[in-house]
């Protein structure tokens, strides 16, 4: 007999073979996932600060990404992203600059109304005391304060003496606000210029991404965000300047002062749902209270309809892009994202909506074009559980 055969057969109910094979509590696999999730979680609480600005520069390079191509052969990557950059620069603050010129023109003014006014006192207006309801009151409130000598500086001492802690702190609050919005803009800057400098490489890897989890949707639905994208800020901006210019014919023809100043603060408040209608109806009831009521009605009628053709017919068509979003989504779209993220969520608002009733599309063309399912009959039983046609054999 051989040593090798001389050895003894380990038993198969040894212990310490079981404790052997025994799998172990966590696997390679399972502890790599954790990993990554922990990683994915500390990085949504670190930088969830930035996922505004980074959303505001996508929608940018989304919508200009046209032109953005259009300027690449001639200059290069590096080179238009640096120079659309200016331009938008000077598209942003250009705008600030003058709004910030305008702003303090008028607070001169009021100003030096002010002083004016608290030496010598001036009377109520007459068509604050004509008001129903509430214009007694306002001219009694009005002769205690601003009617006599000496009285607008009376109210600032007493509100900056007794509230110098609330004046402090909201100085305070406002400057921080001001400083986050800076920062967000030159975050925002900086993304843009990475997107329009390395867009097709992030749009690559994307779409890598993409067509590993989608294979056979991921090319009709990673085309939806895009195009839905570039419709509704060119839809958004058109429908501002329309109704900005279609307001401002409104406000000369009724008499409102400065009919180009309220015409460029209705375009813009139209950016915002509810922001056009505020504006006319403001300006309705400030020609009413002056004496017009013809004018005011008739400003507010045109006002109406112009907004109600806008919202029924306008809206929808442009801002739901390729996926011609009803007038609901479209308009929860817009309320949501508003609410949500502010100016930004003007658009990623539309975005998801769309994105949603596209995979739902989607949903119902399959089930549309799935073959019908046939019922086989049973002894016991009418009919059974539907099965496909290609297993009714087996």
């Amino acid at each position: 007999m051989s040593q090798t055969d001389a050895r003894p057969a380990k038993d198969s109910h040894d212990p310490r073979s079981t404790t052997m094979r025994r799998p172990p509590l966590i696997t390679d696999v399972s502890a790599a996932r954790w990993l990554l999730l922990a990683i994915l979680a500390c990085s949504a609480y670190f930088f969830h600060g930035f996922l505004v600005p980074v959303l505001a520069a996508t929608i940018i390079a989304v919508a200009s990404w046209p032109l953005r191509m259009r300027a690449v052969p001639a200059f290069g990557r590096t080179m238009t992203a640096a120079l659309l950059l200016l331009v938008l620069i000077c598209f942003i603050v250009l705008p600030i600059l003058l709004a910030l010129f305008y702003a303090s023109h008028e607070l001169r003014s009021w100003i030096q109304w002010s002083i004016g006014v608290n030496l010598t006192g001036t009377p109520t207006p007459e068509w604050l005391r004509e008001l129903p309801q509430v214009g007694e009151w306002i001219n009694e409130k009005w002769s205690e304060t601003i009617g006599r000598a000496g009285g607008i500086g009376e109210l600032i001492q007493l509100v900056s003496g007794s509230n110098i802690g609330s004046i402090y702190r909201g100085v305070l609050a406002t400057g921080s606000v001001a400083f986050h919005l800076f920062l967000n803009l030159v975050f925002m800057l900086i993304a843009l210029f990475v997107f329009y400098r390395d867009g097709e490489r992030i749009v690559e890897q994307i779409d890598r991404v993409g067509l590993r989890i989608l294979p056979g949707r991921w090319e009709r639905l990673s085309r939806v965000a895009p195009a839905t994208i570039s419709a509704t800020v060119t839809g958004m901006t058109i429908i501002a300047i329309g109704e900005g210019v279609v307001l401002g014919i409104a406000y000369w023809l009724a008499g409102v002062p400065s009919p180009v100043t309220f015409a460029v603060i209705t375009g813009l408040m139209a950016l915002i749902p509810g922001g056009a209608p505020l504006s006319f109806t403001l300006a309705s009831l400030y020609l009413i209270a002056s004496g017009s009521v013809f004018a005011g009605v008739a400003l507010f009628i045109w006002g109406s309809v112009e907004l109600f053709i806008v919202d029924k017919t306008i809206r929808p068509m442009l801002v739901g892009g390729p996926v011609r979003l009803p007038f609901l989504p479209t308009f929860f779209g817009l309320i949501g994202g508003v609410k949500t993220m502010g100016i930004v969520g003007l658009f990623v608002g539309p975005v998801l909506m769309a994105l949603l009733v596209s995979i739902w599309r989607e949903w119902q063309r399959e089930i549309r074009e799935a073959p019908p399912m046939r019922r086989r009959a049973s002894p016991g039983r009418d009919v059974v559980d539907d099965i496909p046609p290609n297993e009714a054999s087996v």
